[in-house]
């Protein structure tokens, strides 16, 4: 009898404060997370090599980053399905040994199909981390400072990014194109060691919560569906969908292009505003995740903010007199577009406080699609509208090329303002029959009073 109350104590002082094994177990996985940051964005600096190496030309080159973003967006709801059958700790360490083995296949192909299945196999590692992560933090931390959990684990995930620019070109410059590769392969595909045996599932003295069996296709497809028809899934999504792609666009592959050929910047000096979006990133999480984790109820509001200011950011790029908009201005909006993805955490904080723990999983897989598959969309819509000008070097077509953002942003906020109304009409209804609510809210006269 005497251990049952020191068993609630102990409950009680992790639901209060995060133990120290949660950090070690958060340290471990979200370093994970960094080497898979770090494998997407090693294409960046090595561009320039890869055009040779492959002999290809930069729309087959710009292949490998849609095909990358592509398998990662496709790959997150099957994610979130494995992280809920067997857990994040195996998912991770496989996450490790893919992101190995598919740089080690980089660093060794030599021709444009095999370096297309590197990347591949890499977009696969990539897409098991992050929502591994997620449910680790959800399992670990308390729900006070889950969003700012998150929000510092995409800060040091921004990290790899850093990673992957000028150190990643000393490398490339000592050790060449091989001898890197294999190194980061080689050391990343290691450290699933270090995984299976530091993370677990569950904190200590807790049980793991029942896993759902892998069933048919049909059977899946009716867990993701039944996931789906929750409002607040649909709001994560569009949350996540109109928050993160801007900057993962310019990031990933137009902002350079941008700076250099469409404003006339010098490499250097794009470099540093290029940077802006990454520093923005670190700086930003840790502040909006503290701000959405201590007021929930402020969350949306500052969504749908940032999606008008974004919207304006943008289209201050694109009317700007003469098209050549000022220095601090140019900076001003890259800093704008980088507090995109702290504020996406807002997503994952939405989908833990209303999904089922059994299914946070899938749910985050659902929602951390969108902002991939909004990626991917922007990317290949600007490459397609800049493939159409006649000189993609003339400023007027990259003015062109930003109708794209611009349009997919002016979709988000529709969406998302839909499915907030939606969302806090369910909520209403619980409140009114007196059941419990993660985060309560106020009546106005425009909330919707059904949800059809």
């Amino acid at each position: 009898m005497d251990t049952h109350p020191v068993e609630i104590r102990r409950t009680l002082v992790r639901l209060e404060r995060p133990t120290r094994q949660a950090w070690l177990v958060w340290g471990c996985a979200a370093l994970i997370y960094l080497a898979a940051v770090f494998h997407r964005g090693s294409l960046g600096v090595a561009g320039p090599q890869a055009l040779e190496r492959f002999a290809v030309g930069p729309a087959a080159l710009s292949t490998f980053t849609v095909l990358q973003v592509g398998i990662y967006a496709a790959m997150q709801i099957p994610t979130g399905i494995l992280v809920d059958r067997f857990g994040a700790r195996r998912v991770l360490t496989a996450a490790a040994l893919l992101l190995g083995f598919g740089q080690v296949l980089f660093a060794v192909a030599e021709s444009y199909p095999l370096g297309l299945t590197a990347r591949a196999v890499l977009g696969i590692g990539d897409a098991l981390t992050w929502v591994s992560v997620l449910r680790l933090v959800a399992a670990y931390f308390p729900p006070r400072i889950y969003p700012l959990v998150v929000t510092f684990s995409s800060a040091l995930g921004a990290l790899g990014g850093v990673a992957a620019t000028f150190p990643l070109t000393i490398l490339l410059d000592q050790l060449g194109w091989t001898g890197t590769f294999l190194l980061v392969g080689a050391a990343t595909a290691g450290y699933a060691a270090v995984a299976a045996t530091v993370v677990r599932d569950v904190p200590r003295g807790e049980h793991a919560p029942s896993r759902p069996r892998v069933g048919s296709p049909a059977e899946l497809a009716h867990g993701v569906r039944s996931t789906w028809t929750i409002p607040a899934t649909r709001l994560a999504f569009w949350v996540h969908f109109s928050t993160m792609f801007v900057m993962n666009a310019l990031t990933l592959l137009w902002g350079y292009p941008y700076l250099i050929e469409g404003l006339g910047m010098r490499p250097r000096l794009a470099g540093v505003v290029l940077s802006v979006l990454i520093i923005g990133q670190i700086v930003g999480g840790p502040i909006m995740g503290t701000i959405i984790g201590r007021t929930p109820p402020h969350r949306m509001p500052i969504v749908l903010t940032y999606l008008v200011i974004a919207l304006l950011g943008l289209a201050l790029l694109i009317a700007w007199p003469g098209g050549q908009p000022p220095l601090p201005v140019v900076v001003v909006a890259f800093l704008i577009f980088a507090f995109g993805g702290p504020v996406s955490a807002t997503a994952f904080a939405l989908v833990r406080d209303y999904n089922p723990r059994s299914s946070v999983g899938t749910a985050t897989g659902i929602a951390n699609t969108a902002g991939h598959t909004a990626t991917a969309l922007a990317v290949l819509a600007m490459g397609i509208l800049l493939q159409l000008t006649a000189d993609p070097t003339d400023i007027t077509d990259y003015r062109i090329a930003l109708l794209a953002p611009l349009t997919l942003l002016l979709l988000g906020l529709e969406r998302t303002t839909t499915w907030w109304r939606r969302t806090r009409s369910v909520v209403l209804a619980a409140q009114e029959r007196g059941d419990e609510v993660p985060v309560r809210v106020r009546r106005h006269r425009w909330d919707r009073r059904s949800t059809r």
